[in-house]
């Protein structure tokens, strides 16, 4: 069976890829800081990603089929990767982000084309914004013609327990409380996918030979209000939305359109579920007891 390594990854939907490598009978190799342990059955190397040479002498003479890099964040992290972790494999797959088509504003779906990553420019020394820190990574990655690169744009994840980001806990709370939600005067759908789902997604992925971005999202697009609804349905209360022309706004609020389109996805021979499949099991998992 390939020999995969995972960079980062012990936590939410990481720690879900990097158990069903194992359960597919990968042999996989987890690097991280230490501030947490991989499933077990996994081999375990400490370092920290950006210490080059740290890196290479917590990998020392390993080889792998394929790389799954779930915590490139900035164009440097890339760089380090593709010169350490470059010779040492076949093929990259970073996970990447919707994010990465922050500067769109399609009515449509947003295919990978919307963004060559081959294209970017890339400043290395620049303190970015996630969003334009993978851009930038993928820049780094898919500028190199002797790597096999994928970067799977992950949609907004929701679901599970270990759910961290407290945003779906966000609405829960103002809609218990009567409290309002603000949302743009204009509030465009985007795109998200179940948590289960971009683990399975990912491991797919692993797995297989095709290069290049790919986008990962569950058909049907949510608006702040789709993803209340559930809420809502749970807590016998009716969620207060409050237009704001300027100012912050709630999670998954959105003042421009940028869903992405899974097309690429499907013509690979992945089907995602639509989101009305998914999206009320996930609201229970991650609010759990809350009422």
């Amino acid at each position: 069976m390939p020999d995969i390594c995972v960079i980062g990854g012990s936590r939410y939907f990481g720690k879900r890829l990097i158990e069903r490598l194992l359960n597919a009978g990968h042999r996989v190799t987890v690097v991280n800081r230490g501030s947490s342990a991989p499933p077990a059955g996994a081999f375990h190397l400490i370092a920290d990603r950006d210490d080059e040479r740290a890196l290479e002498k917590a990998l020392g003479s390993r080889t792998f089929d394929v790389v799954v890099d779930q915590v490139c964040y900035t164009p440097r992290q890339a760089g380090i990767a593709r010169r350490v972790l470059g010779p040492r494999t076949r093929r990259y797959v970073m996970t990447s982000t919707v994010e990465v088509y922050e500067y769109e504003d399609s009515a449509s779906p947003v295919r990978e084309e919307a963004v060559d990553p081959r294209t970017v420019a890339v400043d290395p020394a620049a303190d970015l914004p996630y969003g334009e820190g993978k851009r930038q990574a993928e820049a780094v990655f898919a500028g190199d013609p002797s790597l096999a690169f994928t970067a799977v744009r992950v949609a907004h994840v929701l679901g599970g327990a270990d759910d961290f980001t407290g945003r779906l806990a966000h609405y829960a709370d103002r809609i218990r409380e009567g409290r309002p939600i603000a949302v743009p005067a204009v509030n465009h759908p985007a795109t998200y996918v179940y948590v289960e789902e971009i683990a399975d997604f990912l491991a797919w992925a692993a797995e297989r030979e095709f290069t290049g971005p790919v986008n990962a999202a569950s058909h049907g697009p949510l608006t702040t209000a789709g993803i209340c609804a559930p809420i809502e349905a749970r807590l016998g209360r009716r969620a207060v939305f409050q237009e704001v022309e300027v100012g912050e706004v709630s999670p998954f609020s959105f003042r421009r359109s940028y869903a992405m389109d899974n097309t690429r996805a499907t013509a690979l021979g992945y089907t995602f579920r639509h989101s009305s499949d998914w999206l009320e099991r996930a609201v229970d998992e991650t609010l759990g007891g809350r009422a």
